[in-house]
């Protein structure tokens, strides 16, 4: 049994990933900054669905002060953490021209700053103590691509796949491994801006013709973070249907 930290817990894919950890007999942190009912009665569910300890803790990923009183909070309650989700994440569709610098700011906070304390707050106080661990990014194909009307976005996400790579490189001595997932297009709650007609261009333009599921990434997240995987570090997986090869 491992200790689980998933940041946007609460979200499509924060919540599929949490759930899966957790019905593999993993004790699960869900992480959350607005959504504090919807982690609550998520980290209740998993408690009573797969008998192990699921927690919902508050933090603002892109405010380093806050970050560390999260990991203070699972010191206390959870003694270490053994993977580390970074999944937390904004997005927004806007012409570049009309990206304000408070816009900026937000996309890179969120997206990629936060990947930056947290993986550094693990790191420091678990994984290198304890010479393993596992870090797994999740990025997005629009950061290997980049999309037009989203540079800040895939300005951050490309920045969590530079991260990922030379992380993978500095810690791989220490027994800690980082690996970042790049989801394709997946039917969550990010996608309720899109109307139909986009949504159905989306699908057509993916090879497999069908839009991912949060379930798809939870999958590719629990395989990459268990010791099937042992051999996989610093490896950008993209789960899109074909969309981006």
């Amino acid at each position: 049994m491992s200790n689980i930290l998933v940041t946007g817990g609460s979200g499509g894919i924060g919540a599929a990933v949490c759930e899966a950890f957790a019905a593999q007999g993993h004790n699960v942190v869900i992480h959350y900054r607005n959504a504090q009912a919807k982690a609550e009665a998520l980290a209740q569910r998993l408690n009573c669905a797969y008998g192990v300890t699921v927690q919902a803790l508050f933090a603002d990923v892109a405010d380093e002060a806050s970050v560390c009183a999260m990991f203070d909070q699972i010191d206390s309650a959870f003694g270490k953490i053994d993977v580390l989700v970074n999944n937390a994440g904004v997005a927004q569709q806007k012409l570049f021209t009309d990206i304000t610098a408070a816009d900026w700011r937000a996309m890179l906070g969120t997206n990629l700053d936060g990947v930056f304390y947290c993986s550094q707050q693990a790191l420091k106080r678990y994984m290198l103590p304890a010479h393993n661990g596992v870090i797994l990014n999740i990025s997005s194909m629009w950061g290997q691509v980049g999309a037009s009307c989203e540079v800040h976005y895939s300005a951050s996400k490309a920045g969590v796949i530079g991260l990922t790579k030379a992380l993978a490189k500095e810690v791989g001595l220490s027994g800690v491994r980082v690996n970042c997932i790049a989801p394709g297009v997946v039917m969550t709650d990010m996608m309720k801006g899109f109307d139909e007609q986009t949504i159905a261009s989306l699908k057509d333009e993916t090879p497999l013709n069908t839009l991912g599921m949060p379930q798809d990434i939870a999958d590719a997240a629990v395989f990459l973070c268990s010791d099937k995987a042992k051999f996989i570090t610093g490896q950008v997986l993209g789960v899109n249907g074909g969309f981006v090869i």
